[in-house]
């Protein structure tokens, strides 16, 4: 069997001014990088502003399991499905982060014969997009040291400074670390950390804004910290803005790449969805709207994170509707949940997938009554499926209105997973949304919060200490009410135990950290051990990708 990097190499990979030439974009606003990979002009993007937008479909998961479900995977088959069926679809996806490329996660560019490609391109630089938001978030971390240096004229309490730097790689050495030692030449010695890129307000501000104008007001009203009497010092006070701006000009036009089939993809854009809103970006996503009957997209991890995340934030700030949801699971995933370990994965067992189904079920409810949309379930098979599993799955699931529907995707492309694109038409066509929030901007953050704890996490409550509820309250005096809030806490879980598998309910979410986004306009409420830093495992990723003495990448999944 063929390795995903074996199968992308042996790609037939068309010239990128031929997937434009599809799409009806001149060559002269492409600006290639090499034959297979190009942005599209922000000039371009802005001429479509008054075309009609096609129809949205969002793919999502069930909770993530180390078996893996193939989310990316079905995306690219889908959106080759429906190419395959007669529609003009492009698909949205994210860039990967190096940290997961070289960690253990493994890379975002499908796999399979559902892949996007050049995939070692995608999986490592790309286009330099991650690179772009690096510089700019840590121009703003030199300029904050730099201005307290030469004499602090803003007033900004050193103790209070909640502005971070950020590397594209999982290091946990520099989550905590000490900054400007060595004596007076070197700056104030404070405490400091990292971020991973991913995580930075700047890649969520780089994923939500609409326009070159958009993202600089944005960059401007970053909040870095506080005054010695606690007032905001933003960006803009510093006179950063501008010039964090012009090394994410660049950076912010979409990038076009294809599948597998020659399908066009936008790639743009990623943050994570267990500590940051995990959706690509706006502009990225909009512009498919304008130039295709139907995009497919996907939201980070399962629908209890990325999905409501996508729906209350992406959606909320960018007037987006989705048509329809693709919930995405497999068998052995499901058993998972039932409580079987890794190494039974392949073998028959009927009790535990009956009890690991409850996990399916909730997120079906969720996508059907919380956020008001119709669903297919799609069933990555794999040969170890058993007739018998497959029944009770069809079984258990025949009363929840989400059709349960096998692909094959992986091994056969888009015709693998034409049934689930003429499901999800089906459902576009046939069967209206009922689209909405899961809470009103309106109400205090505390309850928008315990709102999505109850309703999405099957949680009884949410708890903090008195200095978490304190900084909330004042989030909520100071103007920042009507935000939507981003949970940053465990993907493998819907309570914040990643050891807790299938439907939890009745468990209690703790609040362990607030973070103001005030440019991306949202606020970050982390919860239980997520770190917004990961770490590497003990075998990393890093130790099988290699390059052969002819310049040929290997290992690279």
């Amino acid at each position: 069997m063929l390795s995903d990097i074996e199968i992308a190499q042996k790609a037939g990979m068309k010239r990128i001014n031929k997937i434009a030439e599809r799409l009806q974009i001149p060559e002269e606003y492409l600006v290639p990088y090499g034959h297979y990979k190009a942005k599209v002009s922000l000039e371009y993007v802005d001429s479509l502003k008054n075309r009609k937008d096609g129809k949205l479909i969002l793919v999502t998961a069930i909770t993530p399991t180390p078996a893996g479900e193939g989310k990316t995977t079905t995306t690219v088959g889908l959106g080759d499905a429906l190419n395959h069926i007669g529609k003009k679809a492009i698909i949205c996806l994210r860039e990967p982060s190096l940290g997961p490329v070289f960690g253990m996660k493994g890379g975002a560019a499908g796999g399979g014969y559902a892949q996007v490609v050049p995939m070692e391109d995608i999986n490592l630089h790309f286009t330099g997009d991650f690179n772009a938001i690096g510089l700019a978030n840590n121009l703003l971390a030199a300029v904050i040291d730099n201005h307290v240096h030469h004499g602090n004229e803003l007033g900004i309490d050193v103790r209070r400074i909640t502005w971070k730097r950020v590397m594209d790689m999982n290091d946990r050495a520099l989550r905590d670390i000490s900054v400007a030692l060595g004596g007076p030449g070197n700056g104030y010695p404070r405490q400091d950390g990292f971020d991973i890129v991913v995580a930075s307000e700047i890649m969520a501000i780089f994923c939500l804004a609409t326009s070159l104008k958009d993202l600089k007001n944005r960059l401007g009203n970053i909040v870095i910290g506080t005054t010695r009497d606690q007032k905001p010092v933003r960006a803009k006070d510093l006179k950063v803005h501008g010039a964090m701006s012009v090394l994410l000009r660049d950076a912010l036009a979409p990038n076009l790449v294809q599948t597998l089939e020659n399908n066009p993809a936008f790639i743009h854009g990623g943050p994570f969805a267990n500590i940051a809103h995990g959706c690509n970006s706006v502009i990225a996503t909009q512009t498919a709207l304008k130039l295709a009957d139907y995009v497919v997209t996907e939201a980070g991890f399962g629908a209890d994170l990325g999905a409501e995340k996508f729906v209350d934030i992406k959606c909320r700030k960018a007037g987006l509707r989705p048509g329809a949801v693709v919930i995405v699971a497999t068998i052995r995933a499901l058993k998972h949940h039932g409580g079987v370990d890794r190494a039974d994965y392949n073998k028959e067992n009927l009790a535990a997938l009956e009890k690991g189904i409850a996990n399916l079920e909730r997120h079906v409810n969720n996508v059907r009554n919380h956020y008001g949309l119709p669903c297919v379930v799609s069933i990555n098979r794999f040969n170890f499926d058993t007739p018998a599993e497959i029944e009770l799955l069809k079984k258990k699931m025949a009363h929840h209105e989400a059709p349960v529907i096998l692909a094959t995707h992986w091994s056969d492309g888009g015709k693998g997973a034409e049934e689930v694109a003429r499901a999800v038409v089906n459902l576009i066509e046939k069967v209206p949304s009922d689209f909405k929030y899961v809470y009103d901007d309106a109400i205090p953050l505390w309850d928008k919060i315990r709102t999505i704890a109850t309703k999405i996490y099957g949680a009884a409550d949410v708890t903090a200490d008195a200095k978490i509820r304190g900084q909330i309250k004042k989030l909520q005096e100071d103007g920042y009410g009507s935000y939507p809030v981003c949970v940053a806490k465990t993907q493998y879980s819907f309570s914040t135990d990643p050891q807790l598998r299938g439907a939890p309910s009745g468990h209690v979410i703790n609040i362990r950290e607030v973070r103001l986004a005030a440019g991306a306009e949202f606020i970050v409420m982390v919860c239980g051990d997520v770190m917004t830093m990961p770490g590497l495992p003990k075998v990393p990723s890093a130790e099988k990708i290699d390059l052969t003495d002819d310049g040929k990448v290997v290992g690279l999944f």
